[in-house]
């Protein structure tokens, strides 16, 4: 069971690992592992340190469980949560990838800078808001049949960019060129159906926003340069995820895995990691069903992204819009790593947590392979944001992973029990940020204050030889749902 009160001992390995003891709580199977500053150490939530001690009780999992310097608590898994199973005799759990299947992160650069930007930032600002529905009930522009959804869930943004919503290059810059491909038959019920068809090309609610930056530092000029980023550019970030379709495929198949996990005996110290082994016939219809919602995600991006050229487009005229990269956070997946010295197939799960591929690795786009991966990582509303390259090390301490944004320290009720949202967006404003939100209650919600700072975030991974800082970009303009 869980350890509750007290903050335990941790044994410190180096500045920036900590290690949660394999007798800390009775099954664990490997010791945790958190990749934490100090600073960050203190701000840790007895939760997020159960949580991580409660995944390392999970059958066939390799090496630690793992918790990244924006973890806090979440569903069974921490946010911020990475774990690996052995691809045989392991599991597969929908805590370890969430409800918002691929919530994930694309940066679109251009050839804009502040000066053209900054005076028209108000109506442009409004102008993306119309262009891209966004909120709770937020529904498309688009009218997709039940064919077009089916192929949604298994092409992904391919189908997007078959149906015009953008270039063949978009694919080439996206993480698994934006499909994975099924390793079993599509089924998707018709409640999945149901919610997937009015949202797709809609930004959603809470975190996810659309946000239009400026590059304000340069670390590593030439990898920025391979990235095509420079010093005063704009760049645009959309944030978001596979809406209502794939919170009811998580919904779902918890369900059946939690049968699934007294059916095979599974015994689990928290009924919120329900869990099957992976190559039971429950396991690969959950993973199949997962790798759909991961697609869905990336055509909603592909969609809102062409929508979003044809708004600066109509405000600039023929201007550069080229994807840099387009991440996932919330997935599970299948790779090829090196434990013990020898090379296994595990299932990486990767919850609130990016991939951070380093130089020369194949599933590194052609573009970026002499350097590595781009690694997004996204601050808060009034916070700068990270373009940082996926490292070598990356592969020797972390499955290839690192954080995925600035991580919450407080509860969206607390944070409504403090803030006004009309007083965030007059701070917001004087900062040089104009906002726009369904609601003032979702500026409130969101308020920055309720995330650790995204640069002692950035900073770890960046020390640790994870991923390296390439550039911050700063937010001018931000759309929420």
């Amino acid at each position: 069971m869980q350890q509750k009160g007290k903050m335990p001992k941790l044994d410190r390995v180096t500045d920036y690992i900590w290690d949660i003891p394999i007798d800390y709580m009775e099954k664990m199977r490997v010791p945790g592992r958190l990749f934490l500053s100090s600073t960050l150490l203190k701000g840790l939530e007895i939760g997020t340190l159960n949580q991580t001690a409660n995944v390392a009780t999970l059958p066939g999992i390799r090496k630690y469980s793992m918790a990244m310097p924006d973890a806090h608590p979440g569903y069974g898994f921490p946010i911020g949560g990475v774990a690996a199973f052995d691809s045989e005799d392991g599991v597969i759990s929908p805590g370890g990838v969430g409800f918002d299947i691929n919530c994930g992160v694309r940066v679109i650069r251009t050839n804009l800078t502040e000066n053209d930007v900054r005076p028209k930032i108000r109506k442009l600002v409004d102008a993306l808001f119309r262009s891209v529905p966004s909120g709770v009930g937020a529904k498309s522009k688009l009218k997709v049949s039940d064919s077009e959804l089916r192929s949604v869930f298994e092409d992904g943004a391919g189908w997007a960019v078959e149906q015009g919503y953008g270039v063949s290059e978009d694919l080439e810059h996206c993480e698994e060129n934006g499909a994975i491909k099924l390793p079993g038959e599509l089924k998707v019920s018709d409640k999945v159906m149901k919610r997937g068809r009015p949202q797709l090309g809609t930004l959603g609610s809470g975190n996810h926003f659309l946000e239009v930056q400026c590059v304000s530092e340069i670390y590593d000029q030439d990898i920025a340069d391979s990235f095509g980023i420079h010093k005063g550019d704009i760049t645009i970030m959309i944030h978001c995820g596979s809406r209502g379709a794939g919170h009811q495929i998580c919904t779902e198949h918890l369900r059946v895995l939690e049968k699934a996990a007294r059916k095979y005996e599974i015994e689990l110290v928290d009924r919120q990691l329900a869990c099957a082994p992976v190559q039971s016939k429950e396991g690969q219809e959950y993973f199949t069903a997962m790798c759909a919602g991961a697609n869905y995600a990336w055509a909603n991006r592909q969609v809102i992204t062409h929508w979003v050229r044809e708004t600066f487009q109509r405000f600039f005229g023929d201007i550069e819009m080229d994807l840099v990269y387009d991440v996932a956070h919330n997935v599970a997946k299948l790779e090829e790593h090196t434990i013990d010295g020898k090379s296994k197939m595990v299932y990486v799960h990767r919850k609130g947590a990016t991939r951070a591929f380093p130089a020369g690795h194949p599933d590194v786009p052609k573009a970026y392979r002499d350097v590595g991966q781009p690694v997004l990582i996204p601050g808060s509303m009034g916070t700068p944001s990270y373009i940082l390259c996926g490292m070598e090390r990356a592969m020797e301490l972390t499955f290839g992973s690192a954080c995925h944004g600035a991580g919450r320290v407080g509860s969206r009720k607390a944070a409504l029990r403090k803030y006004k949202g009309a007083q965030i967006e007059k701070e917001l404003l004087a900062k040089g940020i104009t906002v726009k939100a369904t609601h003032p209650s979702v500026l409130a919600e969101e308020a920055p204050a309720v995330y650790k700072p995204s640069g002692d975030v950035v900073d770890v991974v960046h020390r640790l030889g994870v991923a390296c800082k390439v550039a911050q970009v700063v937010p001018i303009g931000v759309a929420k749902g």
